[in-house]
């Protein structure tokens, strides 16, 4: 078994860095634990819409995101959730 390392398939898509941002991380695991999935879903192997599920309710983002814009933007959704219910 390989670790996911080795080079890149062809047809591969590159969706970016997440990047690290211990805020943003935490924000995240926060959804994750209180049954909020965010999480991004292809328009195209260079766009990605936002999708956001909660309380058994998906809804989608108007625009579609390029790569690593797409991480900002669903970190930037996990961020309003954590602000909004976390008590």
């Amino acid at each position: 078994m390989g670790s996911g390392l080795g080079k890149k398939r062809k047809g591969a898509v590159d969706m970016g860095d997440t990047g690290y941002n211990k805020k943003d991380w935490e924000a995240y695991r926060w959804c994750v634990n209180n049954d909020i999935a965010i999480s991004p879903k292809a328009k195209s192997a260079t766009e990605w819409y936002v999708t956001i599920t909660n309380k058994g309710r998906t809804n989608v983002s108007p625009e579609a995101y390029e790569k690593t814009i797409i991480w900002q933007k669903c970190f930037e959704y996990c961020k309003y959730y954590y602000d909004k219910y976390r008590k």
